[in-house]
């Protein structure tokens, strides 16, 4: 499958918010500790782009809020992710496969302490009906392969 990325100026337009977690094959989204994930990006610069990444979700286990924080720069038709504060050691790469109005699908490199995945985000606040059945009709839009799509977890819980 050849992906026409995105190009800089739509996802400088479309990144920005905060985005719901809700279809994913990442082993960290799975865990069921691990609840109600919220993506924060925040534009930094536009050129070249670079985005403020943070991350929220809630540990059950402890039932206790987390936030995972980083900063985004675009190399080529991705991103480079480095973490902030005890995770500055960490980096890793993923790219925007497509956008469809309120639908963005994102898909990680395997890094040295992650294995590839692939998300698909929701904008916060917008509920789409037939989320499955409209991904699965615009595979192609979202950059996505039928093995990747076929590899989702669905998450129909949203945070409050």
């Amino acid at each position: 499958m050849t992906i026409d990325a995105p190009s800089t100026a739509e996802l400088a337009d479309a990144l920005p918010g905060r985005w719901t977690l809700r279809a994913t094959n990442f082993p960290m989204w799975l865990k069921p500790e691990n609840r109600d994930p919220v993506f924060e990006y925040e534009l930094i610069a536009s050129d070249p782009l670079r985005l403020r990444d943070t991350v929220h979700y809630r540990d059950e286990r402890k039932g206790v809020p987390r936030t995972i924080l980083g900063t985004d720069r675009q190399r080529g038709e991705g991103f480079v992710w480095r973490g902030r504060g005890v995770l500055g050691l960490l980096s890793s790469r993923w790219q925007v496969t497509g956008i469809d109005g309120d639908i963005i699908a994102l898909r990680f490199e395997r890094s040295a302490v992650t294995p590839a995945g692939v998300d698909l985000l929701v904008r916060e606040g917008v509920e789409i009906d037939e989320l499955r059945s409209q991904v699965a009709a615009d595979l192609d839009k979202l950059g996505i392969t039928v093995e990747e799509f076929a590899s989702l977890s669905w998450l129909d819980h949203i945070p409050a």
